[in-house]
């Protein structure tokens, strides 16, 4: 019987042939416009709020940032935003993919977002979860006492049924949204480019940081970390979906964990916030 192959199994193959002069512009192009449709202008809007926040009168430690804020005051109308909003993003994250796609090549498999390993996957995206998770409160809880990060309001477990679900389903959003674009899309075109793997890695793990500057120093220096592991895991291993449950698992924990957090401990995590909608503001980044 032949040996599988496994490194054949961890990631669909694929011949990076040479670019000609029109290819290589093409994809150089297309780099920059998913960018500047994506994570891209979320890290320039999070770069610009940061040094809102370092220019007011007011210290960087003693403001507040508010995630997944409600979009309306009136909760039907508050929920068909939400809804619309984890949609839009979604698509952006489908365009990427059908970019990926080539004839004869399942761009899913290729990057490892697929179900083929379930098990195996679950499995190290919960330990990544744990790897990254502690360190990352530990590093929060440290840089409000330095006064470098400013307080993470999370929106209240007790405005509605539906908070929790639409809290879940943003927290996939984030997951899907950044480790498909940041991981899958920027190592197979930057690879195509020429680019070496830690290049990729240092560059990605950079953009990582710059996209949740809103948060503050801290923030930015966790979250290049953060973008530094998860770009070994997939140098290593050749799949999303490990990332993409890491990621979601992560985000679950700071929106549905981070209140009663703030209950226990409200001189770290800030007080919950009143239930009273509050209009989200325009583009910022995402969580």
């Amino acid at each position: 019987m032949t040996p599988p192959n496994r490194a054949a199994d961890r990631r669909e193959s694929t011949t990076l042939s040479p670019l000609d002069r029109y290819a290589r512009r093409r994809l150089v192009w297309e780099v920059w416009i998913v960018l500047a449709i994506t994570v891209g202008q979320s890290a320039i809007y999070s770069v610009l709020s940061l040094v809102r926040k370092l220019l007011a009168p007011v210290p960087l430690g003693q403001q507040q940032t508010q995630v997944n804020p409600a979009r309306d005051a009136q909760a039907l109308w508050d929920v068909i935003y939400q809804l619309l909003s984890v949609f839009f993003d979604l698509a952006l994250v489908a365009l990427v993919v059908y970019l990926l796609w080539e004839p004869g090549s399942n761009a899913l498999r290729r990057i490892g977002l697929d179900f083929t390993r379930p098990g195996s996957d679950l499995g190290r995206g919960i330990l990544l979860a744990a790897v990254i998770g502690l360190p990352g409160l530990a590093l929060y809880a440290a840089g409000r006492a330095m006064g470098i990060t400013v307080a993470v309001v999370a929106s209240p477990l007790d405005a509605a049924w539906w908070t929790v679900p639409l809290l879940v389903l943003s927290a996939l959003r984030a997951g899907l949204t950044e480790e498909v674009i940041f991981i899958g899309y920027l190592f197979d075109r930057l690879r195509r480019l020429g680019w070496s793997d830690w290049s990729i890695i240092l560059t990605a793990a950079a953009l990582r940081g710059a996209y949740h500057a809103y948060q503050g120093i801290g923030a930015i220096v966790g979250n290049v970390v953060m973008g530094v592991v998860f770009g070994w895991c997939y140098r290593r291993w050749g799949r999303v979906m490990p990332l993409v449950v890491a990621h979601t698992l992560l985000d679950i924990v700071a929106f549905v964990g981070y209140p009663l957090a703030a209950a226990l401990w409200p001189g770290v995590f800030a007080p919950i916030p009143s239930p009273t909608p509050t209009p989200s503001p325009t583009p910022t980044a995402a969580p």
